[in-house]
């Protein structure tokens, strides 16, 4: 008898501290992720949610200058845990693809396309507002037909989104 009311006192604390801990993220966010990550400056970043503490996350970055042009896309699955209010932190998984064009004349050109694999892990503030702030940490793996997006590449970003 000790043991199935001990059984069931453990059952009920866990329901009741999941339930504790749930939080609820926006259906949709939209905005820019601010990073250096491979010279890409400012993403624009949209996340979708899938549950209370699931989502995807999508990030286009491109590069449009006289040396080079290049875009990535990146998407990632997140999951979410409540830290205490309106704090979360979050890993994720996931791959991206982009395209590079070299225009530099003197150099060997080094044009394609590459794919990656990242991780992601960061924290968040949710205002009660419909503004999101995070920051995260980002490792990519690239690969391509040439050296130079076959590499470890992190990169460390603030988060700026809408909620809606």
């Amino acid at each position: 008898m000790k043991k199935l009311v001990l059984m069931a006192a453990l059952i009920f604390g866990a329901v009741f501290f999941n339930t504790m801990n749930a939080q609820q993220i926006a259906d949709n966010a939209i905005g820019l992720r601010v990073g250096g990550g491979n010279g890409y400056g400012a993403e624009v970043s949209y996340q979708k949610g899938l549950s209370d503490n699931n989502r995807l996350e999508l990030d286009l970055g491109w590069r449009n200058d006289t040396y080079y042009d290049s875009f990535k896309l990146v998407g990632l699955y997140q999951w979410v845990w409540n830290i205490e209010g309106g704090f979360n932190w979050y890993l994720g998984a996931g791959a991206g693809i982009g395209n590079y064009d070299d225009n530099r004349k003197d150099f060997d050109r080094h044009d394609g396309i590459f794919a990656l694999i990242a991780g992601d892990v960061g924290i968040e503030y949710n205002f009660d507002i419909p503004l999101l702030l995070s920051l995260d940490f980002r490792p990519e793996i690239g690969f391509s037909d040439y050296d130079d997006h076959n590499s470890f590449s992190p990169d460390i970003a603030l988060g700026i989104r809408y909620q809606f």
